[in-house]
């Protein structure tokens, strides 16, 4: 769990058992305002960790205070979800042209009455995206609720009903991210869902860039459903980075920060942060904090277009 402080080997900062990270009270530089140091605070202090949840910060800050942000935020975040959903299947392997997947959204083409993988998983993306617009008061309330949520969203299409909605039992398995090692039993998943669940209760009071990499560095990692944990994952950071207040707007666009930074350095980054250690830890950190960075410049595009009104114009 994410919150236990257990003996670490020399090194290691899992965040699955928690090894190496310190009891609340160790010494390092916390952001103002907090006076009862949660642990995972020391990540912080990992190299580049800090300076790369500052520039997040200062990234997704910037773009709240963009011109057309004033009077046109639902066309620019319905957008957002547009270009998030596309970029959440393509790194699932699940690519369609964006002005695709927007007429798809908007009702301009109607989804196949068959669809094919690509189109199944694309769907799964689309409506896991909108439903991030009905949870942002559910996530620090109750985690769990969201989490089951945005996977019936996600993965309607991708598996039998009795297995949608909810974390694997013994003797299922999880059928993706496979470069990540073997998926945990269900046992370890109910544990870390439950520390992963912790973390999002403290969102309002640790830094958000923080928070949303560790969230969904814990739900691609520990695979908590048999199908659809890529997109729950990137779904579940959309919705906190929102529901945390680090861009309220809703108009940065998390999946296209990864998917920009290369689907192989998405992969290679979580692969490092499995292995537990310090180095393989603070990588994914960075990785994921350079992403919200590309994510407030999507962000920024899209603002430019609504104001401009050449919303969709040379995209695809």
């Amino acid at each position: 769990m994410v919150r236990r402080v257990v003996r670490a080997r020399p090194g290691q900062v899992r965040m699955g058992c928690a090894d190496g990270i310190p009891a609340r009270g160790a010494r390092t530089a916390y952001p103002p305002g907090v006076s009862d140091p949660h642990p995972v605070l020391a990540l912080l202090d990992l190299p580049g960790v800090r300076e790369g949840v500052d520039r997040a910060r200062e990234a997704t800050t910037a773009l709240r205070w963009h011109e057309a942000l004033r009077r046109r935020v639902p066309e620019a975040s319905a957008e957002s979800r547009i270009r998030g959903a596309r970029a959440s299947a393509a790194l699932d392997g699940a690519e369609l042209p964006v002005d695709v997947v927007r007429d798809l959204v908007r009702g301009a083409r109607t989804w196949p009455e068959h669809p094919d993988p690509v189109e199944v998983v694309v769907r799964g993306a689309v409506q896991a995206s909108a439903e991030t617009e009905h949870l942002r008061g559910v996530l620090v309330a109750s985690p769990a609720q969201a989490l089951a949520r945005l996977h019936v969203a996600a993965a309607a299409g991708l598996l039998p009903a009795q297995q949608v909605g909810r974390p694997r039992v013994a003797g299922e398995d999880a059928r993706e991210f496979v470069d990540l090692g073997t998926a945990p039993d269900s046992e370890v998943v109910r544990q870390r869902l439950a520390g992963v669940a912790d973390l999002v209760r403290e969102a309002g009071r640790l830094p958000v860039p923080l928070v949303a990499a560790l969230v969904h560095a814990e739900i691609a990692v520990i695979r908590p459903f048999v199908l659809g944990n890529g997109l729950v994952a990137r779904a579940v950071e959309r919705l906190l980075v929102q529901a945390a207040g680090l861009d309220p707007t809703g108009v940065a666009v998390p999946e296209v920060g990864y998917l920009d930074g290369g689907t192989t350095a998405y992969l290679g980054a979580l692969s490092a942060y499995a292995t537990g250690s310090r180095e393989g830890v603070a990588l994914w950190l960075r990785h994921s904090a350079e992403s919200l960075v590309r994510a407030a410049a999507e962000g920024g595009r899209i603002a430019d277009a609504v104001r401009v009104g050449r919303l969709g114009d040379g995209d695809g």
